[in-house]
C-alpha cells in the first residue's frame, strides 16, 4: 500500500532551497581536519628520522634547518614524533566517539520509541553513569587495574554513551508524535523499521552532531590522561605525553611543548566548527524536505 496520499500539499508560491556555500572557516577546518588525518595515517613515513632515535648531543635544540621544529632533551627530531603521534592521539576519540554514538543511537531510539519499562531502565542506567565524575572515575581504574591506553578508551566509550542517549531520545520523543509514524503503523510497518528505517534518518542531524561533539571531548580526556602519565606507555609519541615530557624545554625549544599543544587545540576547533555545520546543513536539508 502507497503512502503517497499523505504526503503534504505543495506551497502556491515555488520554495527556494536556500544553497549555502561553506563558510572559509568551514573549508580551513576541513583542510586541517584532512592534514590530520594524514598525519595519523601516513606518519611513519611522512617522519623526516626516526621518532624513537636519540642523540643527547643534539637535545633541546631549537628549529633549524637538520630538525624543522627543535628536538627534546633526549635529542628526538620533535617533527617526526608529532607526525607519528598523530595516530594514537586521533586513533582512540575515532573509536571512543563511534562506538559511544553507535550505542547511543540503539538506546536512545529503544527508550525514546519503546517507552514504558523499556525506557525507565535505560534512562535510569543513564542517570546513574552521569551522576558519576567521568575522567576521574577514568583515571582510578586505568592506575588500579595498570590497563592504558585501550582501557582508557573502553571507559570513556562507557561513559560518554549516556550524554548522547538522552539526547537522542529526546529527538525520538519528538518524532514518535508526528502522523507519519502513524500512518506507517496502519499499513503494518515493524516498530523495528520505523526506528531504523523511518525515525533515524530524520534525526541524522543529532546523530552527527553528537558523534563530532563526543570524538572532541574523548580527545581533551585522553590527551589529559596521558599529560597524567596515564594512557599511553612511557617513550611513546603521544602528544598529551609530549606536553608533559617537553615543559621543561619552554625556554630552550618552545616549539617542543607548544606544537603538540596548538595540533590538539586545532583538532578540536576544527570538529566543533565542523560539527556545527554539519548540524545545520542536515536541519536544513530535513526542513526543505518538510
Amino acid at each position: 500500500m502507497s503512502l503517497q496520499f499523505l504526503a503534504p500539499k505543495p506551497s502556491a508560491g515555488p520554495r527556494r532551497i536556500r544553497s549555502e556555500r561553506p563558510t572559509a572557516l568551514v573549508l580551513l577546518s576541513l583542510c586541517c581536519l584532512a592534514a590530520l588525518a594524514m598525519a595519523a595515517l601516513l606518519g611513519r613515513r611522512l617522519a623526516p628520522t626516526d621518532p624513537a632515535r636519540q642523540n643527547l648531543s643534539e637535545s633541546g635544540l631549537p628549529p633549524g634547518s637538520a630538525h624543522l621544529l627543535g628536538t627534546d632533551s633526549f635529542g628526538r627530531d620533535i617533527l617526526s614524533r608529532v607526525l607519528v603521534g598523530a595516530r594514537p592521539a586521533l586513533e582512540g576519540p575515532c573509536i571512543v566517539a563511534l562506538c559511544a554514538t553507535a550505542a547511543a543511537v540503539v538506546l536512545g531510539l529503544l527508550a525514546g520509541f519503546r517507552g514504558g519499562w523499556i525506557e525507565a531502565v535505560i534512562m535510569r542506567a543513564a542517570d546513574m553513569v552521569l551522576a558519576l565524575p567521568a575522567l576521574l572515575v577514568v583515571i582510578v581504574t586505568v592506575g588500579l587495574f595498570t590497563g592504558g591506553y585501550w582501557l582508557a578508551v573502553v571507559m570513556l566509550i562507557v561513559l560518554t554513551a549516556p550524554s548522547g542517549t538522552r539526547v537522542i531520545r529526546s529527538a525520538v520523543l519528538a518524532q514518535r508524535t508526528l502522523p507519519y509514524i502513524e500512518a506507517a503503523r496502519t499499513v503494518g510497518v515493524t516498530n523495528r523499521r520505523l526506528m531504523f528505517v523511518h525515525i533515524l534518518p530524520n534525526i541524522s542531524a543529532t546523530v552527527v552532531a553528537s558523534l563530532l561533539l563526543d570524538f572532541v571531548g574523548s580527545l581533551i580526556a585522553l590527551s589529559s590522561l596521558s599529560f597524567l602519565g596515564l594512557g599511553s606507555p612511557p617513550g611513546t609519541p603521544d602528544w598529551g605525553k609530549m606536553l608533559v615530557e617537553n615543559r621543561g624545554l619552554l625556554e630552550q625549544n618552545p616549539s617542543a611543548a607548544v606544537a603538540p599543544a596548538v595540533l590538539l587545540i586545532v583538532a578540536a576547533f576544527s570538529m566543533t566548527v565542523l560539527g556545527d555545520w554539519a548540524y545545520s546543513r542536515l536541519e536544513e536539508g530535513k526542513n526543505v524536505r518538510d
